[in-house]
Formats: structure tokens, sequence, C-alpha cells
């Protein structure tokens, strides 16, 4: 390791060893934890408890009966704020450091190209950001596994799961790792770099948290079933909070039309109304891929366009 690479891995070793002792402090709360969840389970506890959104309760008090997964979420909401933790404490000083103390100019007189110079900066950075938050969402899906999609542990839909794990948290780290980075060499100061990385990496999770509710990139699935038959159990699926009833002409109206449980009074109703059948939406737990994907798509692209513009902005501002 030498010239320029030395040169970045000397400035930002500190941040690797924080990150390795932040991911070692997470696997040690992990295994802890999840070796409690595990012998709670093998107790039988839980043995009578059906998958899907309804509590599981207690024979003596009816109580719900949940798993202790509080820490569990707590490493989801770590995951969530990673992106902006990243940008803020790695991305803003990367170039911004540098350029508020002009010591980029040394370097550059040293015969170092700008695109070399930013290359192993850049490339450390980012394979840093890329096991660090790898890890952590490996991590969080091996603890999460014994509880997931049951409700006395964890849902798929869950922020701190369905944004706390997988690989869109690693496309979202790189996107922060890319925000601080063009904030650091457009500002020319870490501290408002800093400012800028919090909220834009802020705005963009409050974002996709939106699309994920609005089901915006992920459109739900319509489940249709007799009015006087049981409908399908929500089990593990999402719901949208969409229910209704449909015609024979396909006009879909509020349940509360037809205000009743399946039986006979239902029947009635929606026979004198015309209705024929009922529906309701939700996405299936097989759509925490396809919002996995799609995030990874568009937070990885927008990291890709932001990289891009540094590279070009590089020519002129430094």
């Amino acid at each position: 390791m030498k010239g320029t690479l030395w040169l970045a891995w000397r400035q930002q070793r500190a941040l690797v060893v924080c990150g390795a002792a932040v991911l070692l402090a997470a696997a040690a709360l992990a295994a802890y934890s999840r070796a409690g969840m595990v012998d709670d389970l093998r107790s039988g506890l839980f043995d009578g408890c059906d998958p899907g959104p309804l509590y599981c309760t207690r024979a003596p008090d009816g109580l719900p009966r949940f798993l202790d997964v509080e820490p569990l979420r707590l490493l989801g909401a770590l995951n969530i704020a990673l992106p902006a933790l990243v940008g803020m404490f790695w991305g803003a000083p990367l170039l911004g450091r540098d350029r508020e103390l002009g010591t980029h100019r040394m370097v550059l007189s040293q015969g170092v190209g700008r695109a070399q110079w930013f290359a192993s900066r850049f490339a450390l950075a980012a394979l840093g950001t890329v096991t660090l938050s790898g890890a952590l969402a490996l991590l969080f899906r091996w603890w999460w596994e014994p509880a997931a999609n049951r409700s006395y542990g964890l849902f798929w839909y869950e922020a701190t799961a369905l944004t706390g794990s997988g690989p869109s948290l690693v496309a979202a780290a790189l996107f922060g790792l890319a925000v601080g980075t063009l904030a650091g060499l457009l500002t020319r100061r870490v501290l408002s770099a800093m400012a800028w990385t919090l909220l834009v990496t802020g705005v963009a999770a409050v974002a996709v948290q939106w699309t994920h509710r609005a089901r915006l990139l992920v459109p739900p699935h319509r489940y249709v079933s007799d009015g006087w038959q049981p409908k399908e159990p929500m089990g593990d699926k999402w719901s949208t909070g969409h229910y209704g009833l449909i015609t024979g002409s396909g006009r879909r109206d509020s349940v509360l039309e037809c205000a009743f449980p399946s039986g006979r009074e239902l029947r009635e109703c929606m026979t004198r109304h015309g209705y024929v059948s009922r529906y309701y939406e939700a996405n299936p737990a097989g759509d925490y891929w396809s919002f996995q994907w799609t995030d990874t798509a568009l937070l990885g692209g927008l990291a890709l366009v932001l990289v891009l513009v540094t590279v070009l902005l590089l020519r002129r501002r430094v």
C-alpha cells in the first residue's frame, strides 16, 4: 500500500476502526439476545400461537405474549440511521476536510492526478461502507429469523425490518456516502457538509417510507372472496386498509355498505345491494424482496449519479 491509497488509509483508518467496533458490539448484543429468543421459543410458551397479525395471549390473564424484540428493533433503527451517519462522518470529511484546510493542493502538486486522488479515497470509503452496512444487514436478518412474521415477533413490513435490512441498506449507505462526499466538495466546510448531508439523507429516508406506505412502487394485490364465506386469513400480509364490496358490474364500494361479519346477515345485505363478492388489498410477504430491490435500484442509482456529478465537478472546483 503506497501513494494515494496509503494516504487515504491513514486518513480513514480511525473511521474503519470505529465501524469495526460498532459491528462487534452489535454482533455481541445480537448473539446474546437471539439466544434468549430461541430459549423462549423452545420453552413451549409460544407453541400454540398461530402466525398472523392477531396477538397470542397468555392463558391466565389474556394479555398479549411477546418475545423480547426491542433490542432487535434498536439495531433496525441504527441501520435506518446508518446512511446519515456514514454521510456525515465519512462522506463529508472525505473531500471537505482537505478543501477546508487547503491540503489538497499540496497532494496534487506532487504529480497526483485529480481522478487518482478522488478514486483512492472514495474507493476505500465505499469498501468500508459496503462491508459495514452489508454485515449489519446480515446480522439483522440472522437475529430476526426466529421471530420473523409472527405476532409475538417482528413482521417484515415494519420499518425496522423493511428498511433496516437487506440489500437496500447497502444502497442507502452508499447513497449517504455519495451525498456527504458531494456536499464536502461543494461547501468546502466539513460542518456545513455534515448539516446538508443530514438534511438530504433525512428527506430521502422520509420519501422512501412514504413510497412504502403509499405502495407507490410496489402495488398491493387484491384478494377477492365470496361474502358469505370466510375470507382468506391476512396472515403475514401487509394490509393497505382498503376493504370493499364488488357489484356484478365491477363497481367497488366501501365495506361499510354491508358492515357485517361473514354469515347470513352479510349475504342478505350483499344480495339486497347487488354485491357479488368482497375484497381486501394487501402485499404478501414475498413482496419484501420487491420492496428491497426497488429501493436498491432507486438509491443505488442516485448514489451513482451523485458520484458522477462529483467527478465532473472535480475538474472545476479542485
